[in-house]
């Protein structure tokens, strides 16, 4: 990997972290800030153990700019390890608790991170694998936070790694100043300015969007309560009092709800973030009759953290209660301080309705990202490809009709697979439908429809839907698999359930092509 320049211009801005943190221990002290299954801590636990982690860092030799990897599950610590990191002006480099020492290895390779805070249990691992590793129970928190100091805003603040849905995750580089600005502009855009004791639930891996609720949540006093998962019996005697006034719940987090609680409502709920997936008119019944019609649809990416769009609960509730004739799944208005194009193959702006894929320019965005060769700096006018397809309303609202890497190309027609999938949702005899393409010398692409834990008569439904659909749009094959393979927000990564129907069958190919089984090895 090339050397990574910490650094990207020269510029005298200071981002200050250290106060800022001190500011809200001062201002909140024993009022409790995060919980998790085992251990909860006050606000001033907070800062004493973010300062005393940045303090170690700093005495380890770690400077701003420098990536310090953190491998940690949904916890406390994963919190104050992660202001602790930022506090000493590090680049925080979070891993997912789920990665494979391939993974490890890819990511630090990327970041150029040899530096890994994380729980005893894994330190012999990263040890053997040659990384520097500090352990969170080795932090000395006895003595009261002191004050460190700014960190300039121009170096490296975050490193992020991309989804790898169509290939090799790359590292999404964010600066303190972008990352303090993001923050900025979500608070700026929640439905309420949270109060000391208002309390909101996250499920999802901190490693991503979760860690942004978090800082926003906190930054006002409030309650972060933290499971690694979704632990129904658990979630249930926090949900049950009535107290929670918030959650994020991404689509894969509200069928796993809905399948365990039915419609029991559950009082207190003032709001439903959900994002990073397509949230279906079933899916938005099911949330509704659990929460009522509190659901936030967000729209955002690794390349440019939420908030990018939003659709409030009550315009979402609008939007649920008519047929719309729009193709795609709305995710609402550009906040504050972003722009939005949808434009063609060959980047020339489109008028309302055309669809095209969506740039996207914003002051709280990465500043470029890391790949094998090295560091790409976004270009010059600001604009990031967001590789979505979309197209933009005569209201100004955004619609997402699926990604551009997912386009399958079968005899000489363009379809989008998102478009079949919704065609499909909210089938009761199966679980979530997967369109993926086989390669096909006949078709160019073969489109497959891939069930998820289906009953033996799915496919007649199915089929009586898609024939609401051009017919080049139907699947030409069906299969059911026990489980449909997800990334760690919960999306289903096409490339692996390709791979996993290619392991298992070839394709017989030509007019009518079937799937034949492979013979064992």
């Amino acid at each position: 990997m090339n050397a990574l320049p910490a650094s990207l211009s020269a510029g005298s801005e200071l981002i200050a972290w250290s106060a800022e943190l001190l500011t809200l221990a001062a201002r909140f002290g024993n009022a409790r800030a995060v919980s998790d299954a085992h251990a909860a801590i006050s606000y001033t636990e907070l800062a004493r153990h973010a300062h005393a982690l940045a303090g170690r860092l700093r005495r380890q030799g770690i400077v701003p700019g420098q990536s310090v990897g953190t491998l940690l599950p949904n916890s406390v610590a994963a919190v104050w390890t992660s202001y602790g990191v930022t506090l000493a002006g590090a680049c925080e480099t979070p891993m997912s608790w789920t990665y494979t020492e391939a993974e490890i290895r890819w990511a630090s390779a990327l970041a150029g991170c040899r530096f890994i805070v994380t729980t005893q249990p894994r330190e012999a691992q990263l040890r053997g694998m040659g990384f520097d590793v500090m352990t969170v129970g080795e932090t000395d928190v006895d003595c009261a936070a002191a004050a460190h100091a700014p960190v300039p805003a121009d170096v490296w603040g975050r490193i992020l790694f991309s989804s790898g849905t169509t290939g090799k995750p790359k590292g999404v580089v964010y600066s303190h100043g972008r990352r303090w600005l993001g923050n900025q502009l979500l608070k700026s855009v929640l439905p309420w300015m949270p109060q000391p004791g208002s309390r909101i639930l996250l499920m999802t891996p901190f490693t991503h969007g979760a860690s942004l609720l978090t800082f926003a949540w906190l930054d006002s006093g409030g309650e972060v309560i933290l499971s690694d998962g979704v632990d129904t019996q658990r979630i249930e005697a926090i949900m049950a009092p009535g107290d929670v006034e918030a959650l994020f719940a991404p689509p894969t987090v509200i069928a796993k709800l809905s399948d365990t609680f039915g419609a029991r409502r559950f009082a207190g709920v003032r709001c439903v973030f959900t994002g990073t997936q397509t949230l279906t008119p079933a899916l938005y019944r099911k949330a509704e009759a659990m929460f009522g019609p509190v659901v936030r649809i967000t729209y955002g990416k690794t390349e440019c953290t939420n908030p990018i769009t939003v659709l409030g609960p009550v315009d979402t509730r609008v939007l649920f209660s008519a047929p719309s004739n729009e193709a795609g799944a709305c995710v609402g208005w550009p906040v504050a301080g972003v722009e939005l194009s949808v434009r063609s193959e060959d980047g020339a702006e489109l008028p309302a309705g055309g669809t095209g894929e969506v740039w996207l320019r914003a002051r709280h965005m990465y500043v470029g990202h890391i790949d094998p060769d090295g560091f790409h700096p976004v270009a010059g006018d600001g604009w990031h490809r967001s590789g979505d397809f979309g197209h933009i309303d005569r209201r100004g609202r955004l619609w997402l009709e699926g990604r551009v890497a997912d386009v399958i190309k079968s005899g000489g027609y363009k379809i989008l697979p998102d478009e079949i999938e919704a065609e499909l949702s909210g089938l009761s005899e199966c679980g979530e439908i997967c369109i993926a393409s086989l390669p096909s010398e006949y078709w160019g692409e073969v489109i497959v429809a891939a069930a998820e834990g289906a009953s033996s008569d799915w496919q007649a439904e199915a089929e009586r839907r898609v024939a609401l659909l051009s017919r080049h749009k139907r699947p030409r094959l069906w299969l059911t698999l026990a489980a449909l393979p997800r990334n760690a927000q919960g999306k289903v990564s096409r490339k692996e359930v390709r791979a996993r129907i290619l392991a298992r069958y070839e394709l017989v190919d030509g007019p009518y092509p079937r799937l034949a089984p492979r013979a064992a090895p």
